[in-house]
């Protein structure tokens, strides 16, 4: 079963030129060529795009320091 990204979910890359950064889905796109294409924000502000492929749904850590 694939996972579908939402609005506001927080994903961890798992492959690509961000691999390891992790942050907020928006903006989700489908491409003229039919890949969706989203916007992760970092907690840092930091915005960067990836393909939907790229990345996994994750429940949010909370730092307890």
């Amino acid at each position: 079963m694939e996972e579908v990204l939402k609005d506001g979910d927080f994903c961890i890359v798992t492959a690509g030129t961000h691999k390891g950064k992790s942050g907020t889905v928006r903006d989700l796109n489908v491409s003229k060529t039919g890949h969706l294409t989203i916007t992760v924000v970092r907690e840092n502000g930091v915005r960067f795009k990836t393909l939907g492929r790229n990345v996994r749904v994750q429940p949010k850590q909370i730092d307890t320091n």
